[in-house]
């Protein structure tokens, strides 16, 4: 992906409006007491036209810990360490959709500054985080002129980064990844059973939409791959070598 146009064959892309991608970032903002709500907005867009990505958010939910419209000031400190644990401290993976690709390749480098640019042109703020942030995408996504840009995008790098960003949730994954940490830290961060791996749920809705939009069909890493779990055993050896922390979402 080198944001640049790409001849497609005339009738290859059928575009619907796009404006579910800016329902669909709020799930990936850092939980606030409204969050219930963002959930069921995210839910009625979907509802009848991505009946698959309307199941997995109605699933999402079941799982959050409220009954009403508003998170408890208990229930969102729960909902804000799950958060915090899939995507940031001891994470199962990171929003840097940039990271999940290509970790701390130079590749990165050229991503981040690309999509820095579509951002300004699309009048999105990025805010603290960088420009390949999973909700900031989503927002460039829904408010992309380029279709073919879009489509390219969606395509080389988002949907396989989600897939990869799920596939870090099945069991096998998470053993490996515990016993890095454990390794490094000698201990864990410790969540419920329950509700430890509920974002894997709006993240499969978010596959399912790109899949019936850009008609993508399951990507297949090649066989070397710079995978999440290799490029967070670099950082954390180099912390246990420089004796100071690093973000796994950062540009090094």
């Amino acid at each position: 992906f080198r944001v640049q146009k790409r001849h497609r064959a005339a009738g290859g892309l059928t575009m619907h409006p796009r404006s579910h991608y800016e329902h669909l970032a709020k799930l990936f903002d850092y939980p606030r007491r409204d969050y219930p709500l963002w959930v069921q907005a995210a839910y009625d867009v979907l509802a009848g036209r991505y009946v698959l990505a309307a199941a997995e958010i109605a699933a999402f939910a079941q799982a959050l810990p409220t009954e009403g419209e508003a998170l408890s000031p208990e229930s969102l400190d729960e909902v804000q360490e799950v958060f915090t644990r899939t995507f940031d401290v001891q994470a199962i993976t990171t929003l840097g959709v940039g990271y999940v690709m290509f970790g701390d390749d130079y590749k990165r480098g050229e991503l981040l500054v690309n999509l820095n640019r579509e951002h300004g042109v699309a009048g999105i703020d990025c805010g603290d985080e960088l420009s390949d942030h999973l909700p900031n995408v989503l927002r460039l996504l829904a408010r992309w002129e380029d279709r073919e840009l879009a489509a390219e995008f969606a395509e080389e790098i988002l949907h396989p980064a989600l897939q990869r960003m799920v596939a870090e949730f099945e069991p096998g994954r998470r053993e490996q990844r515990d016993g890095l940490y454990e390794k490094h830290y000698k201990t864990l961060i410790a969540s419920s059973r329950e509700r430890g791996t509920m974002f894997r749920a709006p993240l499969c809705a978010l596959i399912e939409v790109l899949r019936a939009d850009f008609s993508l069909t399951e990507w297949v890493p090649p066989e070397q791959d710079n995978d999440f779990l290799r490029s967070i055993g670099r950082e954390l050896e180099i912390e246990a070598d420089e004796g100071s922390p690093t973000s796994s979402g950062g540009l090094t």
